[in-house]
């Protein structure tokens, strides 16, 4: 296996994503077989889904210090379009931790990047208000609420509005909720207010391939949840724990995004459905269904009316 294959599994397996379940189960499809050598077998299949955002392609770089940040102010750059005295900024793809973007690179979005420009159209005299443009299936844990944390920020001290271009699931409808508004399209979908984490277990295929690995280690738990042998007793309720802690969470930061609109139990209720337009409103995840270009445009006209 190659040191950028071993890359891979390190970020996918064993952690907890949020990520649209279907699109977890895409990457495995995807990425299994060239992984492994082998076909795979996926424990709870929920449905996979086909879903890929625009690329364009930058490196990644750290998040302490904020340091793309400060190397955008010390050369005048604003970090997101302006219309008129409207900030956009973009929510597209896989969403990672790390990445010294703007935007989309190879169909990922940066909470970094995204922090980014939550701050600076927060302290922008020139930004009188802010679209979030949504349209991704979730991705890692690390970073999410930092980032819900700045655009709620962002939206306590200016308008915004999330419009969705076709989905929000679970990390991106995490940033979604902090929007002061969120605006969906008819066929849209929004939710998976939920979090999941994948363990491979290649313990079968090495048997059959007449290969025994064995671990030499010192601390009881030093190789817990190794994809070599099954899972040990304890480690999947162990991490079954984590993941409800996490779900716990991710229900309370949605229910300060929506208010009265949508309670941490009505959020948790929802045991992580992906919803409907008409279901996601009804229920309280989003505000209304429209068109999304005739909403941007109206809330444009509004915002730039009032500077």
């Amino acid at each position: 296996m190659s040191l950028a294959f071993e890359r891979v599994c390190g970020v996918l397996f064993d952690r907890p994503h949020l990520y649209h379940p279907g699109k977890a189960e895409t990457l495995l499809k995807m990425l299994g077989p060239r992984l492994t050598g082998q076909n795979i077998t996926i424990v709870n299949a929920p449905g996979a889904v086909d879903h890929v955002a625009f690329a364009s392609g930058r490196p990644s770089a750290g998040v302490l210090g904020d340091s793309m940040g400060r190397r955008l102010d010390q050369r005048g750059i604003v970090p997101f379009e302006m219309i008129g005295n409207v900030a956009v900024i973009p929510v597209e793809g896989t969403l990672v931790q790390k990445g010294a973007w703007i935007g989309s690179s190879s169909g990922e979005t940066s909470y970094q990047g995204l922090i980014t420009q939550f701050a600076r159209a927060e302290r922008s005299t020139a930004v009188k208000g802010a679209v979030v443009e949504i349209d991704s299936f979730g991705g890692q844990v690390n970073g999410a609420f930092e980032a819900a944390a700045a655009l709620r920020s962002l939206s306590k001290a200016k308008p915004t509005i999330a419009i969705l271009t076709d989905f929000a699931y679970s990390a991106g409808y995490l940033l979604a909720s902090q929007a002061r508004q969120i605006i969906m399209p008819e066929f849209g979908g929004a939710g998976s207010i939920g979090v999941v984490m994948m363990h491979a277990d290649f313990s079968g295929n090495l048997e059959q391939e007449g290969i025994k690995v064995t671990f030499i280690h010192a601390g009881k738990h030093k190789v817990d949840g190794n994809p070599y042998q099954p899972l040990a007793a304890g480690v999947q309720e162990k991490w079954q724990t984590e993941v409800e802690q996490m779900r716990d969470r991710f229900a309370a930061v949605v229910a300060q995004g929506r208010g009265r609109r949508l309670s941490k139990a009505a959020a948790l209720k929802t045991e992580a459905g992906a919803y409907s337009a008409s279901e996601a409103v009804e229920l309280g995840l989003a505000d209304a269904v429209g068109d999304s270009q005739e909403a941007f445009a109206a809330f444009v006209k509004e915002i730039n009316g009032k500077a």
